[in-house]
């Protein structure tokens, strides 16, 4: 199979299994999707989603979130962990919005990336998924699954994202990035893996990698 043919076999085979996407975050406008993103850096999505109601409940935008202290929004968002730096950059970037943006999420990756506690991932997500802009944010799933499908060399994640961009077309990257993620959760997880229910895997996977497999399973 030519790099090509494996790029529509995978484009093809997320399309067939997720023809609808749901998102991973519950949201419901730019500035609570950036909150939940944030949050869920070295958590889980449904953690984050047991979490969210609770603070958004008290603060959903800028203007009231200020009115809390790092250490209130720290005592509602401990559960997902890393809270004492994801208090102060939630706290910390509501006043930078409300300063320099009117309030409002800013539309590009520098004004995003220059906001406490807020990466180049954290950015991408937002220009994605709030705005629609074409963005490929690569996470654990998608860095994994690029390189079982050898598709990257698998260095890091900056490079995965340059591969991603190059690889599939840019009309898709919205709805593919958040495919993927769904495929490596259900599909080809990190643990417990079964590659005879991992279809792409199986059809175009890298060959060390399915060795090991194959050898781990003798």
């Amino acid at each position: 199979m030519t790099k090509p043919e494996k790029v529509e076999f995978v484009i093809n085979t997320l399309k067939e299994l997720y023809p609808t996407i749901p998102v991973p975050l519950d949201h419901k406008d730019p500035y609570t999707l950036l909150i939940a993103v944030l949050l869920s850096a070295q958590s889980t999505d449904v953690r984050v989603n047991q979490i969210t109601p609770l603070l958004f409940q008290k603060a959903d935008n800028p203007y009231d979130m200020i009115k809390l202290s790092a250490e209130e929004i720290r005592d509602i968002i401990r559960p997902v962990g890393l809270s004492p730096m994801k208090s102060k950059g939630i706290y910390g970037l509501s006043h930078i919005l409300i300063d320099k943006h009117d309030g409002q999420v800013p539309q590009s990756y520098e004004d995003l990336e220059a906001l406490p506690a807020v990466g180049h991932k954290t950015a991408a997500v937002v220009m994605s998924q709030a705005f629609g802009i074409p963005a490929f944010p690569v996470d654990t799933h998608i860095h994994r699954l690029m390189y079982r499908w050898n598709l990257t060399n698998g260095k890091n994640v900056v490079q995965t994202e340059k591969d991603a961009k190059r690889l599939f077309p840019e009309a898709i990257w919205n709805d593919l990035h958040l495919q993927i993620i769904w495929y490596g959760r259900q599909y080809s997880p990190a643990r417990a893996w079964d590659l005879e229910k991992d279809i792409i895997t199986k059809t175009v996977g890298r060959k060390s990698v399915l060795d090991t497999y194959y050898k781990s399973k003798r």
